[in-house]
């Protein structure tokens, strides 16, 4: 009386996948039982110290790797306060598209001192010498310092007349004093090509 006649056969279910509506995010919606499950495994908290060590050393180790892969690629996200900002990058490019005294100025005070050092006692004249050369370089450091802080400070007044600017000449003369390949965060322009 109510059993199916053996004529009606089931309906054929499509085995083809749901299409994507225009518009959506492309994935099912989680259930709740898996939205909290996520959830709770996000906030887990570690059950004793030794857990808790391991999991603080795997977050510095992580963000230190994005900041490290920051130094590298000029990403603003993941750079130290210090290197973060627009008119930071500005001044880093600025500084990067020039030549400067400031950045050969310590390997070359240090080759003057030495050969002061070991050829004194043959030479006579050559502590006066180095002595002088000694001055000519401090006065060149003094130059160059200048005119990167003036020309600077006259870009960024240009480019960025409402961002602050405190300490920016500083910054770019502490970078200045670093050799171009070991500056951190990495050069993004090359020597004569105008800042962005």
């Amino acid at each position: 009386m109510f059993r199916r006649t053996k004529s009606e056969t089931p309906q054929q279910t499509s085995t083809t996948a749901p299409q994507p509506k225009p518009g959506g995010k492309g994935r099912p919606t989680p259930t709740r039982r898996e939205a909290e499950a996520a959830r709770k495994s996000a906030l887990k908290k570690p059950r004793n110290r030794k857990e808790a060590s391991a999991y603080r050393r795997e977050k510095v180790r992580i963000e230190r790797a994005k900041t490290q892969e920051a130094m590298k690629t000029g990403d603003d996200r993941y750079l130290p306060a210090a290197d973060k900002g627009p008119v930071r990058r500005f001044a880093r490019d600025y500084v990067d598209s020039r030549w400067s005294v400031m950045e050969f100025a310590l390997p070359l005070l240090l080759v003057i001192s030495l050969l002061g050092v070991v050829f004194s006692g043959t030479f006579r004249w050559l502590p006066g010498l180095v002595n002088i050369l000694f001055l000519v370089m401090i006065l060149a450091i003094a130059a160059d310092w200048f005119l990167l802080s003036a020309g600077l400070k006259r870009a960024i007044g240009k480019k960025f007349a409402n961002e602050p600017t405190k300490g920016i000449g500083f910054y770019a003369v502490r970078r200045t004093m670093q050799m171009r390949r070991w500056r951190l965060p990495k050069p993004m322009v090359a020597r004569g090509e105008k800042p962005k």
